[in-house]
């Protein structure tokens, strides 16, 4: 699903078409101590807020507003009612931040987070369809619609790159 462009460009599917690739869910209960039951018995200790954002470069507000947009979500609560969050969460920061710098705003990355049923085949083709369209209108345009066509290349180039990198594991709320 590569398609050139214009002579140099290539272009690749869009990182909004991975919305709802994955999807688990989080609970939310009181426990005793920071900690929380892993796979095969392993016990991960979970951060506390300032421990998160301290860890992520980020400022506890940062957090907060993420939660509060549901881009984050409490493994659990301590029996004081402290937020307790999974050390997993650092990346989950810094994937919203790097969508953040391409344009990709916060609430249409807290619904994609949300999203449980996407036909990511049927988008897939969409835009290698598009592409495809692209490609023919780029070449019959003019030399200077070729540099707009690479500023969007590149534009689209780096979403997927960020696309790439989210880990199969990422853990969602």
């Amino acid at each position: 699903m590569i398609s050139r462009v214009a002579p140099g460009l290539l272009l690749q599917p869009s990182v909004s078409a991975l919305s709802g690739i994955l999807h688990t869910s989080t609970s939310h209960c009181m426990v005793d101590g920071p900690y929380t039951e892993g796979e095969a018995g392993v016990t991960d200790v979970l951060l506390k807020i300032g421990e998160l954002a301290a860890r992520a470069q980020v400022s506890p507000r940062t957090v907060d507003y993420y939660t509060s947009l549901g881009l984050l979500s409490p493994a659990k609560r301590t029996a004081g009612n402290y937020r307790l969050y999974h050390p997993g969460d650092i990346e989950r920061i810094h994937l919203v931040q790097r969508l953040e710098v391409q344009g990709v705003p916060l609430e249409e990355i807290a619904v994609a987070l949300r999203s449980t049923h996407v036909d990511l085949g049927a988008i897939l083709d969409r835009i290698d369809e598009d592409l495809r369209t692209l490609q023919t209108a780029a070449e019959a345009a003019s030399p200077e619609v070729h540099g707009l066509l690479a500023a969007i290349a590149t534009r689209v180039h780096s979403l997927i790159s960020v696309a790439l990198q989210i880990p199969p594991d990422l853990p969602l709320p």
